[in-house]
């Protein structure tokens, strides 16, 4: 039997995001980009059937209206309270409830794959238990499977990653790391986003699809020549 492990996604307000793509994207355009990368990691998330569920932690009226469509639950304690603080929150929602665990997984990660889902959750220990995906930089922590979900203090930032590991091993818990491509690539800076269009093989997601019949793709590569 799996454990009742919970997806939480963090959102903060869509309209205003994704300011450090400022350079090559318009407002609209890291508008459509933020909605259609957080479409993408959700579409993957309710594929993975080894979840008891998902709840995206967010006050934005668009990623509200999303996720419920696509069967999540929506969780507003904390949601202004940064990346951290969401997800803090959304964890002791789970804890009142009397939920297992919490698979935290940002909306920025569009190459996430339900088999790089099932592969965190399969290579999970009993708990108390910590696994981790790092960043393709192995500066983020772009996933994190808590069991119980406040086994492990959060703090999330540009260089969580190791700290993380260390917060594990200062709970008495061996961190469990699970490399995984898709999960990794999250999308801050345009650099990643040329990195996110170079990737192979080719994964089919929205995000893609955006960014090439918009014309940005082409726009990204030039600004960011391979080698």
């Amino acid at each position: 039997m799996n454990p009742d492990i919970w997806a939480i996604v963090p959102v903060k307000e869509i309209e205003g995001a994704k300011q450090r793509l400022s350079d090559f994207l318009s407002p609209d355009q890291r508008r459509t980009l933020a909605a259609t990368m957080l479409r993408d990691v959700l579409r993957a998330l309710v594929q993975v059937k080894e979840l008891a569920g998902i709840a995206v932690v967010t006050l934005d009226p668009h990623a509200t209206e999303l996720a419920e469509k696509l069967g999540a639950r929506v969780i507003t304690e904390g949601a202004r309270d940064g990346h951290t603080g969401a997800v803090t929150a959304g964890g002791r929602v789970l804890l009142r409830e009397g939920r297992a665990g919490m698979l935290t997984v940002p909306g920025d990660i569009p190459r996430i794959r339900a088999e790089e889902v099932r592969a965190v959750i399969a290579a999970h220990r009993p708990g108390p238990s910590f696994t981790i995906a790092p960043a393709h930089d192995e500066k983020g922590s772009n996933a994190i499977l808590l069991i119980p979900p406040d086994g492990v203090k959060l703090r999330f930032g540009d260089d969580s990653y190791f700290p993380h590991l260390d917060a594990s091993r200062q709970a008495g818990i061996e961190p469990t790391i699970v490399p995984a491509p898709g999960i990794g690539m999250d999308i801050d800076h345009p650099v990643d986003l040329a990195a996110f269009l170079r990737m192979t093989p080719r994964i089919e997601t929205e995000t893609l699809e955006f960014l090439e019949k918009s014309g940005l793709a082409a726009t990204i590569l030039r600004a960011f020549p391979e080698g």
